[in-house]
Formats: structure tokens, sequence, C-alpha cells
């Protein structure tokens, strides 16, 4: 418990530090640590030969630049969790703005009356999403992964607050909750690109990856539509959002089928995000089965 505060107390620390700082400037110094810390973790071999074995027609030098980027984008998300309340949505070129393409799309969406599953990733910095949702009225219900340390789960959750919506933690209750969101015509944000034990065998990048069919599954049953969205890092803590028209997976009365074909869209999706910008995915995660 003493270890645990200690570290909660490190954090707030840091975060402090950040929020004493305009947010490019954040944003600027936690990309400076990210590049400068990152490739000392252990977790740097993992995205090293994550990106060899996915993307094998880059050359070494080319997977160096990429990993850079990686830490570099990492360590400005970190730095602008201090500052989600001063980014601005439609803004234009300056520390903190956000260009949406897409936006016409919610407007279809709010018409139709029905509930909708939006799907992202990892990649960029995703809370940006988040906030783009709620301020144009789409507030989303998250599951998330609570942190194991209950002060550092208390510090995200006040970080959390400028994106709206609702976040549940991952449990046995969450998927019912998710259900009753989808019932009440809510909309769900869901992060699907990491592993998932007791998920399903899907391709991505040419490899079977375990992937979570929940988003397949509600959006069959709800018979409601699915948005994918991801945000793209324009330099400094400048972004754009990418919505893209919403889709309905085929319904052919074959569930597993049908939950299969839906899910191998989705990585696929997030497949083409990450071929066109690599440096701004989460490349430290485990996501392929070992020796896959």
């Amino acid at each position: 418990m003493f270890r645990d505060r200690v570290i909660a107390w490190g954090a707030r620390l840091g975060l402090a530090l950040f929020r004493a700082m305009p947010l490019a400037a954040a944003s600027d110094f936690g990309g400076w640590l990210g590049r400068h810390l990152g490739p000392l973790f252990k977790v740097h071999q993992i995205a090293a030969r994550n990106l060899a074995r996915a993307m094998p027609e880059l050359s070494e030098e080319q997977r160096k630049t990429v990993l850079r980027g990686m830490w570099d984008n990492l360590g400005r998300v970190v730095g602008e969790y201090a500052h989600l309340a001063d980014i601005n949505i439609d803004a234009k070129d300056e520390p903190g703005s956000v260009v949406v393409t897409g936006l016409e799309h919610f407007e279809q969406l709010r018409a139709s009356g029905k509930p909708v599953i939006f799907i992202s990733a990892h990649f960029g910095n995703w809370e940006v999403m988040s906030l783009v949702a709620s301020r144009h009225g789409f507030p989303l219900v998250h599951v998330y992964r609570a942190a194991n340390n209950p002060f550092v789960e208390e510090i995200l959750q006040e970080l959390r607050k400028p994106v709206g919506g609702r976040h549940i933690p991952k449990g046995t209750e969450a998927a019912r909750e998710l259900i009753r969101a989808l019932k009440r015509t809510e909309y769900l944000g869901m992060l699907v690109d990491q592993k998932l034990n007791n998920g399903i065998a899907v391709p991505f990048f040419g490899r079977d990856a375990m992937t979570t069919p929940a988003p397949a599954e509600f959006a069959l049953k709800a018979e409601c539509p699915v948005v994918m969205a991801h945000v793209e890092r324009l330099g400094g803590a400048r972004f754009r959002v990418v919505i893209d028209k919403p889709i309905h997976f085929e319904n052919t009365g074959d569930r597993e089928r049908d939950v299969y074909n839906a899910m191998l869209l989705i990585n696929r999706t997030i497949e083409g995000w990450i071929r066109q910008r690599p440096d701004h995915w989460f490349w430290v995660h485990k996501r392929w089965p070992k020796g896959s």
C-alpha cells in the first residue's frame, strides 16, 4: 500500500509539472522524454519484434524511425493528458487544435435514433476521439482496464473528466452494462486493438491475433451501426480526427461466421491506419501469441 501511494505521489508530481506548462510545451516535453527514455524499457524489444514481423518490408533504419516516432507519440499523449480540457475542436493551426473530417456522419447517426458503437485503436492520441464525440452530442460509454494501483486509478479518473461520457471498469458486470446502454440508445466507445486471451483468432498483419468479438456481437444483437474512427497527429499537439461512414455488419443468421467477418473487417481497417502511420500505434503491446 505504501508503495502504491509513493507511485501515485510521483504521478501527481509529474502531472503537476505538465500542467504548469502550456499545452504545446507539455506535449513537446513528453515527446522528448518518450524518445529518450522509451528505448531503455524492456518493452522496446517487444515493439521492435512486433514491427519487424508485421512490416518486414521496412528497412532496419525505417523501423528505428518508426519506433522513435512511437515513443515520441506516447510521450506526447502522457503530457497531453494534463491538458485534455484545453484541446479545441475545429480550431485551426494552434496548439490543441483538432480538425474533424466526417462530421456529416454524426447528423446521419443522430437522425437514425439508434445506438451507435464507435470503434478505434490506441492510435495517435486516442482520447481526442472521445472529446470530439462528446462535444458533438455523442458522449461515449467506455469499458477500460482499471489500474492495479487504486491511487493511480483515482488520478486517471480525474484526468478523463474532460472527455465526458462514462467509464466502466472491465469485469463480469461490464458486458451487462454495455447491453443496457445500447437498450437506452446510448453510444459505446471501444478500443479493440489489444489481445484478448479468450477472444477469437482473427488475422491482423497476416497473423492470427486473439481479438475481442464484443463489437460485432453487440452490433448484431442491437442491429445498430458501427463507426470506425481514428486520430492522426498533425504535428505537436495538433490533431485530425477521421470519422468513417457508418457500417452495418452482415447478418446472415450464421452468428459465428458473421462475428468473424465483422471483426476481420475491423482488424483490416485498423491495419490500414497503422500501415499509413506506423509511428502512431502502440507496438509495445503483446498483440500476437508467442512464436507466431
